[in-house]
């Protein structure tokens, strides 16, 4: 790794520490009951082909943060979605939200290289489909960028990371906290204790993860850990909503002009 490297990771640990310290976009969350969101970042083949259908038994749709140039790619580790499965997933009710155009670190982007990049990803994702409605953001490789926070505030509703945790009263709706429903960062077991932690305290889970294979990448999950997911949101009662649905569960205002980074 060069010094260059070296200082941009430095970099980027240190603006996600601080991110979750300074909060940008306070909001007590106002929902009557816990509700979960399920969320693919990137996003690959499987989730649309494997990850769907499971959800569809549970009548569930989830949020799907989506980089344009990362379709139809291989990353190393899975296929990426393609344009028409990103329309079909559009039209089954589905959200499509913003994880950058070239999935760089925020950490790594000046203002105008921010924008640029949500303004490219915008304009893929409306020239696919002009009624999607991109209102939501994940920081690629989860890492916040302490000063991009504000900026991002400005376009879109809600920031997500991978800091894990159950967002519950007052939350920074620009580093909304995210639990992995990854296989080898979870089981069973922690899954049922934070559906527990979500009741407990009417709170808002939100689970991250990538491709949904049987043998899933080390930043996926496979088919029966998302159904353990899903039954343990339904035995709870827990309402299943994408992430703007759930923000309007908990009373938050819709952006007056989502996904514009001018």
């Amino acid at each position: 790794m060069t010094m260059r490297q070296d200082w941009s990771a430095l970099k980027a640990r240190i603006s996600n520490r601080l991110s979750r310290h300074i909060c940008t976009a306070p909001f007590r969350l106002r929902n009557k009951g816990p509700i979960v969101s399920f969320t693919f970042d990137d996003t690959p083949k499987s989730a649309a082909a494997v990850g769907v259908p499971i959800l569809d038994t549970y009548r569930a749709h989830a949020t799907f943060y989506v980089a344009g140039g990362l379709v139809d790619k291989w990353s190393g580790h899975w296929d990426g979605i393609s344009a028409d499965e990103i329309v079909a997933l559009h039209r089954q009710g589905h959200e499509i939200a913003c994880h950058t155009f070239s999935h760089r670190r925020t950490t790594d982007l000046d203002a105008a290289a921010l924008a640029a990049e949500i303004e490219g990803n915008r304009r893929y994702l409306l020239a696919l489909d002009p009624s999607i409605r991109i209102e939501n953001f994940a920081y690629p490789y989860g890492l916040g960028s302490v000063l991009r926070k504000a900026q991002l505030k400005k376009i879109f509703r809600s920031s997500r990371g991978i800091i894990p945790g159950v967002n519950s009263g007052v939350v920074d709706l620009q580093f909304l906290r995210a639990a992995p429903l990854i296989n080898r960062d979870i089981d069973g077991a922690e899954i049922d204790r934070l559906f527990d932690h979500t009741v407990a305290t009417n709170g808002w889970l939100i689970f991250y993860s990538h491709d949904v294979a049987d043998e899933p990448s080390p930043y996926g999950c496979s088919p029966s850990l998302l159904r353990h997911a899903l039954d343990a949101a339904v035995r709870r009662n827990v309402a299943i909503q994408t992430v703007t649905d759930a923000l309007r569960t908990a009373g938050a205002s819709p952006h007056p002009a989502p996904a514009s980074a001018h």
